[in-house]
């Protein structure tokens, strides 16, 4: 399947919906769990858009996608060194907060993984 038919699958109409919004200033860092097959179309129009990504193996057959501005990038680079469901408290909230989530709920998020392990 050539560059152009993989982004018309869901991941490329959620993927363009992420490159408008960086392109907007809406957010400076996405994050997109992807086939590692619709993975290589989407990193082709980032580099022909210029935009700054990293790639972190989740599965053979998945990717993590991180793209956006090249500070947080390379930040998420240094952070994401291990499987998501792996990372400290601390480095879950960086990486929440880097992705523009919603600063409270990462708090919320936050306190409750070191509650958790507090009991363990």
């Amino acid at each position: 399947m050539d560059r152009a038919a993989r982004l018309e699958s869901a991941a490329g109409t959620i993927f363009r919906h992420h490159l408008y919004e960086y392109r907007k200033g809406v957010r400076p860092l996405f994050m997109m769990t992807l086939a590692a097959d619709d993975s290589a179309a989407v990193i082709e129009a980032l580099r022909e858009a210029s935009v700054d990504y990293h790639v972190h193996e989740v599965a053979a057959a998945k990717v993590n996608l991180f793209f956006g501005r090249r500070a947080l990038v390379e930040t998420a680079k240094s952070i994401v060194t291990k499987p998501l469901s792996r990372l400290s408290p601390e480095e879950d909230f960086i990486l929440g907060t880097l992705l523009s989530y919603d600063r409270e709920q990462q708090c919320e998020r936050y306190l409750a993984r070191i509650a958790r392990e507090r009991e363990t």
